[in-house]
């Protein structure tokens, strides 16, 4: 991304986020990886420090948010629609993590620091984050309770694979994709679990019908 002459904050932020990776695998998400991105981009470290206020977990946040924009441009609705339903979502996981593929010791150092437990309110925010824009791509419309279910569940699923990716040294992430594989079997099996013991909705009690019988009992 090339800046204008006085970029904004979001501008900076946007233009940074893909290039502190490079240098936080080996400086850790610190000021000096964020002073080395900006000299990069011809930016002054200082200057570069004003939009990242909160400091790590912000240059986190920031390359996190543009792993997501990548994740949509590798898997534009078009390609996705041409998928069943059923393989979406995995392909969106893996789609996440081939972008972060180069800088996988910058995850590690992230997620170490995400784990801290002051941390853990903005992990679970990202968690929910990469969940939402994930099932949202897929074109998932609930807004019932199954909303939220189905975002928790991928959350989990993802920070799962996410270890499994970390120390994956097979052929094409090989190991990766079948772990997920099994954990979204799972979760289908869950599903469709949870499909069947729901209840027939004809045979849920209704006191409309209950009364009505009452009234004119059937011959």
């Amino acid at each position: 991304m090339t800046l204008p002459q006085d970029p904004t904050l979001d501008e900076m932020r946007e233009a940074l986020a893909p290039v502190i990776p490079a240098h936080a695998a080996f400086d850790g998400w610190t000021e000096e990886a964020l002073g080395r991105a900006a000299e990069q981009l011809g930016l002054a470290p200082a200057q570069a420090r004003l939009a990242f206020p909160n400091g790590p977990i912000d240059m986190i946040d920031a390359w996190y948010g543009w792993i997501d924009g990548e994740m949509a441009r590798r898997l534009p609705a078009g390609r996705l629609a041409t998928m069943r339903f059923r393989e979406r979502i995995p392909a969106l996981v893996m789609a996440r993590l081939d972008a972060a593929l180069p800088h996988r010791e910058a995850a590690r150092r992230a997620l170490n620091l995400l784990a801290n437990p002051r941390n853990l309110g903005r992990a679970a925010t990202l968690g929910w984050r990469a969940a939402d824009a994930m099932w949202r791509l897929a074109g998932d419309t609930a807004t019932d309770f199954n909303h939220y279910t189905k975002r928790m569940t991928l959350s989990a699923v993802h920070a799962q694979t996410i270890l499994v990716w970390l120390d994956d040294e097979s052929e094409d992430q090989a190991d990766t994709r079948a772990f997920l594989d099994r954990r979204i079997a799972g979760v289908m099996r869950f599903e469709k679990l949870k499909a069947d013991l729901r209840p027939d909705p004809e045979r849920r009690f209704n006191l409309a019908r209950f009364l009505g019988r009452l009234r004119y009992p059937p011959s």
